[in-house]
């Protein structure tokens, strides 16, 4: 069973909310980041190297220490404030006219290296090093790790009363026209209920920020080994989390463009695709796969639906049946000789939230010379992954819409 604790967040004033709320370090590059960020923008604290000209690498020394600065600054000039006491907090968040509920907690370290917080895809160590800088640097969760919880009734309940009861600290529509809405959790009975009731409920699996995860776990480790005075308790041994139901959260596509065919012309591509799939030419109207097992290919102008044939997956397989791992096996690594999809330079991946027209513009644009779009994996596939101990294939999941950052941010001291 899991451990959660409430904590005393650092968190921007109502007024500085939207202001320093922004999106996570890894959905933008540092022009991106550059040109979003205003004055309050936790992007100044996440993305350092947007504050020199030119831009800097993330990376160097220079950047780290600008970090660190900012985050100072931040909170000298009252942009950031942190909570008298340890609280739980309510997020929520509207897409399409959909919105989830999630609780912003502490989770424990220990849930993490013991496999209660389940995990669904690996981690690159060099990726997992980056992030551990910033936590160290910091010594805080500046970013949220986004969990999924089994729905839960007596939790939802307590949230919808939160949500009835009080009005929202916090309640905007970002640039991109999703709501972010914040609850304050004051009351003790309920704060001291919520972690009960999460000493019930058996694991917690990471949605978005597998990588996060992991620094934030392993700095909580560090920390411990320390201190030789270390109890348990501290508050290193927690990290923020944002845990939403299952039934709440929605996974999009997550597409792959190929640069090359692997000296193949497109039309012996497409000769050689038809030993293992049914395919199907739909012109020049954009096609999205309609179910398991069917994909969508943009190639010379171009849609073609690919349905894999019956035999070439194995639906009693937890990895077998995804679509990544059809498409893995049949197309990038029999025919196109893509063997590794975390390292291989020829393959590039789309989140489904740009729109299948961005994988036509990258083809017609002579960047990419294939692209090829998925059927959205299911929440019943991804914790079916987890509890059996497997991992999904690289770039699996996508999640929509990300949490903001700067909402909360946890100390670890």
């Amino acid at each position: 069973m899991v451990k959660i604790k409430p904590f005393a967040a650092l968190r921007p004033p109502k007024a500085f909310a939207m202001d320093v709320a922004s999106r996570p370090y890894d959905v933008l590059n540092s022009a991106e980041a550059q040109a979003e960020a205003g004055e309050k923008s936790l992007l100044h604290i996440i993305k350092p190297e947007i504050d020199f000209s030119p831009i800097i690498d993330e990376h160097t020394q220079e950047a780290y220490d600008k970090a660190v600065e900012n985050f100072k600054k931040w909170q000298e000039r009252g942009w950031l404030v942190q909570d008298k006491k340890e609280l739980y907090y309510v997020y929520a968040q509207t897409m399409e006219g959909r919105t989830q509920y999630g609780l912003v907690i502490g989770a424990n370290i220990d849930d993490y290296l013991s496999g209660k917080i389940k995990k669904h895809e690996l981690t690159r160590k060099d990726k997992e090093e980056d992030r551990m800088i910033h936590v160290r640097i910091q010594n805080a969760n500046v970013e949220p790790v986004f969990f999924a919880y089994p729905d839960n009734n007596e939790i939802n309940s307590i949230v919808a009363n939160v949500v009835k009861s009080k009005n929202a600290e916090y309640d905007f529509v970002a640039e991109d026209g999703f709501g972010h809405h914040f609850w304050v959790i004051e009351d003790d009975q309920t704060i001291n209920r919520i972690t009960e009731v999460f000493a019930t409920i058996p694991a917690l699996y990471v949605a978005d920020g597998h990588h996060r995860t992991a620094a934030a776990a392993l700095v909580g480790e560090e920390k411990r080994n320390l201190n030789p005075n270390h109890t348990g308790e501290e508050e290193y041994n927690y990290f923020l989390a944002v845990v939403f139901p299952e039934s709440h959260l929605k996974i999009i596509d997550y597409n792959r463009l190929v640069k090359d065919l692997n000296g193949m012309k497109p039309e012996e591509l497409i000769e050689k695709l038809r030993n293992d799939f049914i395919v199907e030419d739909n012109g020049v109207e954009i096609f999205k796969p309609n179910a398991l097992h069917n994909f969508s290919m943009y190639l010379e102008g171009s849609w073609y639906s690919l349905t894999a044939k019956p035999g070439t997956f194995n639906d009693n397989d937890p990895i077998g049946v995804l679509d990544v791992t059809v498409l893995s096996n049949l197309v990038f690594d029999k025919l196109l000789d893509i063997k590794d999809l975390r390292t291989s330079k020829r393959i590039d991946f789309v989140g489904g939230i740009r729109g299948l027209g961005e994988l036509k513009k990258r083809v017609d644009s002579g960047e990419s010379a294939a692209a090829f779009a998925l059927y959205a994996v299911s929440m019943k596939q991804l914790i079916d992954i987890a509890d059996t101990g497997n991992i999904m294939p690289p770039k699996t999941t996508w999640f929509e819409p990300k949490l903001r950052s700067g909402l909360a941010i946890h100390k670890l001291d």
